[in-house]
This record gives structure tokens, C-alpha cells and sequence, in this order.
């Protein structure tokens, strides 16, 4: 039995309904709206995210604020070395009142996984999440299970910590929409944040649904109907071409990278208010779409020279297309 396919919200409606999870997230998350909006794009494009940055700056609570917000099922998995796979995905096991084997489904199957300090837990557990992440379905003992649609796993790593860590390899990298930091908050909003905490009086902050399940899957849904008309589309795979090619690197983003910046961008355009991408959008998300799934040419990487380094480049040198969306044929004609 197939599912139906949720209806599409008018895009006005679609961003007023975004800007309103972001606005009640950024009452906990003090000056971190870029960042949420391009969480959100993550989740509208029903996309997988890493989150990398420092301790102490936000990278769970701004997903379990964003889950609140989206009225979204949250799993954690705080991932450590003696993870094994069955603690992720689940396993079967023997009931002995009804004289059974059954499936134990593990906190993988919810709609939103928080995988903290994934870059914790070895290989073999890692490579666990690969299927779920790219098939949205488990095989435990030659059985498949479908997870809950929508599932999205957002992933936290500190970048600079190396002792007992297994590095990501590029074929998990890849299958992350996007990477970003959460970023250290200015003076000020670090004395807004604390003056709310002494006003709320508990450490934890209560954040109420703006809107429901079935509305993230609208909202998703509707993303499809933004047009990317055809110069855009050979911008883009132009900027991951590129990226191959460059001197700096030695091996360029994936395919799936061009399909990386294209669900970005159709989710930015619709925060927007927009049924069409601009080539704005596109620069917008290009680096963090892109700058993961790039390999920096060793004797580059020890100097410090990084993907989005490469992204930029390609951003500086790939002509902008000069077409403007208006002159193009609107989405559903």
C-alpha cells in the first residue's frame, strides 16, 4: 500500500509557515538566523545535515528546538566507541511469551535522528546509517523495514578534536545535503541570553509547535513546485563542474552535489516568497552544499586550504547567467 503524496501549500502561505518556525526558534537561539534558515532549507528539502563546530555553542539545542518547532518525532544517539549497529538501527530478538522472534526497531526509526559527535562511534557503526540515510530503510536479518517518512538525520562532530574519533569517510560525507557551524554569538546576544534564562528560570526552554507533521510534509511537497529554469540549472552543474577541474583539488564534488545545491536553492527561494531560484539562492547555498563533498590535494590540505575555498573559487569564476527567472515559463504550466 503506497502513501499519498501530501498537497502542496500556495508558496505564500508556505513561507509565512517557515518564517514562523524560524521566528519561534530564534526566541531560544539568540542571533542565529542564518543558520536556522539554512537548517530549515535542510529539513524543507528533506535532506540529511552536519553540523561542526566547537562545544557549548548550540549544535543540539538548535535541533531539538528546530524538532519542537516542526512538531517533528525526535531520536538522539550519542554516539561513543562501543556503539554497535543494533544499538542504532535495532535487531531482532526472541519473545518468550509469544514464543516469537520480532523486530525491535531501534531510535533510528523517528522522523528527525540527532546523531551527537557522530565522528565518535567506529566504521562498522557508521556504515550503519548509510541504507537509512540513502534509502530511508534498514535490513536487519534480510528483512526490510521503511522508516517514518520524513526521516532526516542531523549530525553534530567537533572538527578539531582528534583523539578516539573515526573521520567520516567521503562516501558517508556525500550522502549529507549540507554542511554548516552554528558560529560563536556576538556580546550582545550572549547577555540576551542570558537575561532570557534568568526570566525563564529553567535551564531547558519549552518551545511549542508552530506546525505539525503533516504540514513539514506540505511544506516539503511544495519545494517541488519552485522553478529552476534551464540557465540556472547549467549555472549550477557549470559550479560543480568546475570544481573537478580545479587545481586545488583532488577529487571534485558528486553529481549528487548538483543535486545538492538545486533542493537548496528551490528551499531558500521558497523562504522568500518565491516560486522561482535566483542565482542568488544558488551562491547562497553553493558552499555548503558543496565544500563537504570536496577532496583538497594533500600538500593544499596541510596548509590549511579547505573545500569552500574551492566552492569560492568556482563561485568567482563560473559566469552568472543573466536570465531573469520572470522571462521564463512559471512552474506547473
Amino acid at each position: 500500500m503506497t502513501s499519498r503524496t501530501p498537497s502542496p501549500l500556495p508558496i505564500n502561505e508556505a513561507a509565512q509557515l517557515s518564517r514562523a518556525v524560524i521566528d519561534r526558534v530564534s526566541e531560544v537561539l539568540i542571533g542565529r538566523t542564518e543558520v536556522l534558515e539554512l537548517v530549515l532549507c535542510g529539513v524543507l528539502a528533506n535532506g540529511h545535515i552536519l553540523l561542526e563546530d566547537m562545544p557549548g555553542l548550540g549544535k543540539t539545542l538548535t535541533v531539538r528546538t528546530m524538532a519542537a518547532a516542526c512538531g517533528l518525532e525526535m531520536g538522539r544517539v550519542q554516539f561513543t566507541p562501543d556503539l554497535m549497529p543494533a544499538d542504532v538501527t535495532g535487531s531482532t530478538v526472541w519473545d518468550p511469551a509469544n514464543r516469537r522472534v520480532e523486530f525491535r526497531p531501534g531510535p533510528l526509526f523517528t522522523n528527525l535522528l540527532l546523531g551527537d559527535e557522530i565522528n565518535r562511534a567506529p566504521p562498522k557503526t557508521q556504515a550503519a546509517l548509510l541504507e537509512a540515510m540513502q534509502e530511508r530503510q534498514v535490513t536487519i536479518d534480510g528483512e526490510t523495514h521503511p522508516l517514518p517518512q520524513p526521516f532526516m538525520v542531523i549530525a553534530t562532530q567537533n572538527p578539531i578534536e582528534f583523539e578516539g574519533t573515526y573521520p567520516l569517510p567521503e562516501a558517508q560525507l556525500d550522502r549529507f545535503l549540507l554542511r554548516t557551524s552554528v558560529g560563536t554569538p556576538t556580546a550582545e546576544d550572549e547577555v540576551e541570553m542570558v537575561r532570557r534564562r534568568i526570566e525563564r528560570r529553567i535551564d531547558n526552554p519549552t518551545v511549542e509547535p508552530v506546525i505539525d507533521l503533516d504540514t513539514v510534509r506540505r511544506l516539503q511537497q511544495t519545494v517541488e513546485d519552485v522553478l529552476l529554469s534551464e540557465p540556472l540549472i547549467e549555472y549550477v552543474v557549470a559550479l560543480v563542474r568546475s570544481t573537478r577541474t580545479s587545481s586545488k583539488t583532488y577529487s571534485g564534488a558528486s553529481p549528487r552535489g548538483v543535486e545538492a545545491v538545486v533542493k537548496l536553492a528551490r528551499a531558500r527561494a521558497l523562504l522568500a516568497g518565491r516560486d522561482y531560484v535566483t542565482p542568488d539562492d544558488v551562491k547562497a547555498v553553493a558552499g555548503p552544499a558543496l565544500g563537504h563533498r570536496i577532496i583538497v590535494r594533500p600538500e593544499l590540505w596541510v596548509r590549511g586550504t579547505s573545500g569552500d575555498e574551492v566552492v569560492a573559487d568556482s563561485l568567482a569564476t563560473v559566469p552568472t547567467p543573466t536570465t531573469l527567472p520572470s522571462e521564463t515559463t512559471p512552474p506547473g504550466s
